[in-house]
């Protein structure tokens, strides 16, 4: 090999004197570039179509995904409430207040009541709550409000409103007014308690209320709907009697019933909402427990507590509730953010006077913003979708919409954004391709020159290729093809070359072949750290979804069939399950006899595990069906599939297995027992189900291990 380069730079020296004629370096440069630039742009364009659509659907699943979970979150929020209120009114405390506070009442009614307590109860109502209720433009109250007519309820009123040292907005502070009653005894025991309820869950008010009368007994707040009679008054049309009223009629145990947001008297006009549960004295009904409820946890959900453009929602996105009278039931995120601006904007729209004034007053567009669009429309009508729509504003947006039924008050949820911003990105995407067309053809042009002037001087080549060779760079083949000396010594040149390249191409291909070999047992990453000579490989890995499959069936083919022609069925099932893994982005964490498992989300971050494991079942499904079809069989398949963190790494010292452990695989695991006891079926948990339930039918199962958390897949959504 020596004497072969040797040879090499005495022909270079001898063709050194040689030149190549100008018009060559002409015609090589117009080649190059119109080659080059040929395939720069066809790459440039595909890339840019591919991009631009993979950028627009992200966005609309983005947006989609993003009024899913806030959907969920709604409905949990609304559950945790229900199941509050039905735990609060079967508590013994909560039902002994009630009765105690009953018999305290009726002692009540029977004291007579000084005319001086009726002229101090008429000041403060007139003082205090009159004067600062709303007016119309001729100054009268928009709410009507008036003393209570019983003397027991004036009785009440006067001690804990009327003569409460404490403002209209801290009345709670009173425990005792000093009036030696039956009603203050219970009341000093019970108050502190119900006290404690409320700083717990932070309720609004927490309030009491007759079956029989229909009175509000007891109220942790001591506002004007404290001793009120709700059949008649000022209070028989509030959401607070529709409440009380459903929880009776209801009659009931672990019932409850919420009410929507409505102005409120007590509370002074502003939008409030309630839940209410009936008492039960063993089977007697007795009472009413109401809880009102504040909207700041329900605002925190809708806003993302604040988080818009974290969630991806930019400076013009937001999410909201809308009622079935089409105003909104929750915040707008530009009232948060600008007030003033808002409220500006809203007048240049025309909208009256009269709902500005109310949503300035109260900082809330609760109940008081119509949202005249076709997104609220469609989702109030029951029907789900994300598309390109025109807002309130007559502004172009990106809208997804569905119906959200809690409690039957048939709401329905918008997440928008202006549609100039949410495809911003791909704006700018188109952008970033131009300005790299230009860049790149600049570059294009520039190499093509240089390499021009390089092969003008071929024999500068050939021994610069050489040294490259001596240095270790074996791939340095010289490319001339003119039929004179130079492309003789250019053959020779590459003949040796070559001789090198096949002998490392057959080491690379060893080094290729155990590498698959490590491949086929390891995922990508794992096989990279074995490479490197990790020590430990473990992970712990969140939002991982992992899929345990048992083959039913095997067993039988025993009585009619060889072992080697039931292992030969079993490899070409699995082969066939093996072929389908780099099309769901799916690793194959190993096989156990006739089980078959498998995680997605081990090795390659995806934004929904849990649908890619649902589309890789469903694809084993079809599978197994064709292989009894091919092969005369009766084979069939079950599948359980859970969805959360797990541990995964290399497991052994000699013999290395990698493996995932945690509570997320034992789930995934009991749900495949409960799966065998229905063939074909594919199970999924309360997580799986909960992240596709818009995309996916799915009915509940009864299973006592998993007490209504198991859901088996019936197939797509339309």
């Amino acid at each position: 090999m020596v004497m072969k380069y040797k040879k090499i730079g005495q022909i270079a020296k001898l063709m050194s004197g040689f030149k190549l004629k100008a018009g060559i370096r002409r015609q090589l440069v117009f080649m190059l570039l119109a080659v080059s630039l040929a395939c720069m742009f066809t790459l440039m364009a595909l890339s840019y179509n591919s991009g631009k659509e993979n950028l627009s659907e992200r966005i609309l699943n983005q947006l989609t995904s993003l009024r899913s979970a806030r959907a969920a979150q709604v409905t949990a929020y609304f559950d945790g409430l229900r199941t509050q209120i039905e735990t609060l009114s079967e508590d013994w405390m909560v039902i002994n207040a009630m009765r105690d506070f009953k018999a305290a009442y009726k002692k009540i009614e029977k004291i007579p009541m000084p005319s001086y307590w009726d002229r101090k109860l008429e000041q403060y109502y007139n003082e205090e709550i009159i004067a600062y209720m709303p007016k119309n433009p001729e100054g009268k109250p928009l709410i009507d409000i008036a003393i209570p007519t019983q003397s027991g309820n004036r009785y009440l009123q006067y001690h804990y409103l009327a003569n409460n040292p404490n403002n209209y907005n801290t009345h709670y502070f009173t425990r005792d007014p000093g009036d030696d009653s039956e009603y203050t005894k219970a009341h000093a025991r019970y108050h502190p308690l119900f006290r404690e309820i409320q700083e717990r869950f932070d309720y609004a008010d927490i309030i009491l209320v007759d079956a029989e009368t229909n009175t509000t007994i007891y109220s942790y707040a001591k506002q004007i709907d404290f001793a009120v009679d709700l059949t008649t008054g000022s209070f028989k049309d509030t959401n607070l009697a529709e409440a009380v009223n459903d929880a009776i009629q209801g009659k009931a145990k672990n019932y409850s019933k919420i009410v929507d947001f409505k102005q409120y008297p007590a509370a002074f006009g502003a939008p409030t909402t309630f839940i209410a549960a009936p008492i039960f004295d063993k089977s007697e009904l007795i009472g009413v427990l109401v809880l009102q409820i504040y909207d700041t946890d329900l605002n925190k959900i809708m806003t993302g507590n604040k988080n818009w453009e974290k969630d991806g929602l930019g400076k013009t996105g937001q999410t909201y509730l809308v009622g079935q009278d089409s105003t909104m039931r929750s915040l707008s995120r530009f009232l948060i953010e600008d007030p003033k601006k808002f409220l500006e904007n809203l007048k240049s729209a025309d909208v009256e006077e009269k709902t500005t004034n109310a949503i300035e007053k109260y900082q809330t567009t609760i109940i008081l913003l119509k949202i005249d669009s076709e997104a609220a429309s469609n989702g109030l009508s029951g029907k789900t979708d994300t598309q390109i729509l025109t807002d309130s504003r007559n502004i172009k947006v990106l809208s997804s919409y569905s119906p959200l039924e809690v409690g039957g008050l048939g709401w329905a949820i918008v997440a928008e954004i202006d549609l100039a911003e949410a495809y911003k990105p791909v704006r700018e995407f188109t952008r970033f391709v131009l300005l790299w067309g230009v860049i790149l053809a600049v570059i294009v042009t520039i190499v093509a020159v240089v390499i021009s002037g390089v092969f003008i001087k071929p024999i500068q080549k050939i021994i610069a290729s050489a040294q490259k060779i001596s240095s270790g760079d074996i791939n340095a083949l010289v490319d001339i093809s003119s039929p004179d000396e130079f492309g003789e010594l250019a053959e020779s040149f590459n003949t040796m070359v070559q001789s090198l390249q096949t002998q490392t191409k057959m080491i690379e291909q060893k080094n290729r072949e155990n590498e698959e070999l490590l491949l086929s047992v390891f995922p990508a990453s794992v096989t990279e750290r074995l490479k490197n000579k990790d020590e430990i490989i473990a992970d712990h890995l969140d939002n991982v979804t992992i899929l345990f499959a048992d083959i039913i069936g095997f067993g039988k083919l025993y009585q009619s069939m060889t072992v080697e022609e039931v292992l030969s069925a079993i490899n070409d099932l699995i082969g066939l399950f093996d072929s389908i893994l780099p099309a769901y982005e799916v690793d194959k964490i190993k096989t156990i006899g006739d089980n078959y498992i498998a995680a997605v989300g081990i090795t390659t971050s995806n934004p929904n595990p849990s649908q890619r494991a649902i589309s890789f079942a469903m694809e084993m499904r079809n599978i197994i069906r064709q292989f009894n079809r091919d092969r005369g069989l009766h084979l069939d398949i079950c599948i359980g599939i859970n969805s959360g963190d797990v541990f995964a790494g290399i497991v052994g010292r000699r013999k290395l297995t990698y493996d995932v452990w945690g509570k997320t695989v034992s789930i995934a695991s009991a749900i495949l027992l409960a799966a065998e006891k229905i063939p074909g079926s594919i199970l999924v948990s309360k997580t799986v189900y909960e992240s596709l339930a818009d995309l996916y039918q799915f009915e509940p199962i009864e299973d006592d291990d998993f007490r209504g958390n198991l859901w088996i897949l019936k197939g797509t959504k339309d």
